[in-house]
């Protein structure tokens, strides 16, 4: 059984994770993870018949740096800010010690550019499958499975899920 401190410990890694991508504070969201870890993001589609073709692949806390320097110099995208809503949390301890927590999420786009300024739209629907490893006292993802229902990206997936 997870103590409830432990329980507490990452419901407040999810939150916190969300906050750090809505408040576009990126350079941070490497920290989330364990140096040895895995961020991928599926279609719902692709997981549902167990097919290995993600949206995006991440397998290292190097490869979430790199992403993030991607995002802020290299990719060209509209400015816009996302809004997270994540659902509770199913917890399950597993047998080689990670903790597994299953939780739904919405995010909401705003687009801040001169002809779409403040216009809201939802922008990704799915859930969380993660992999949750205890270091040093913190709780950190050792993989984050983001599967989305909306498949269907109408622009450039830049911005962390």
């Amino acid at each position: 059984m997870i103590s409830l401190e432990r329980r507490l410990v990452i419901e407040d890694l999810l939150h916190a994770y969300v906050h750090c991508i809505d408040e576009d504070r990126l350079e941070e969201w490497p920290g989330f993870f364990a140096a040895a870890c895995e961020y991928r993001i599926v279609p719902r589609e692709n997981a549902d018949q167990d097919l290995p073709i993600p949206l995006m692949s991440c397998d290292s806390q190097g490869m979430l740096s790199d992403r993030v320097t991607a995002h802020r110099r290299a990719n060209i995208f509209g400015p816009h800010f996302y809004r997270h809503l994540v659902s509770s949390i199913l917890l399950t301890e597993q047998a080689d010690g990670l903790i597994a927590a299953r939780s739904n999420y919405v995010v909401f786009r705003t687009w801040a550019d001169v002809v779409q300024y403040g216009a809201t739209e939802v922008f990704s629907t799915g859930a969380y499958h993660d992999r949750i490893v205890f270091e040093d006292g913190r709780a950190k993802f050792r993989q984050r499975l983001v599967i989305v229902d909306t498949c269907r990206i109408d622009s450039l997936l830049v911005t962390p899920l």
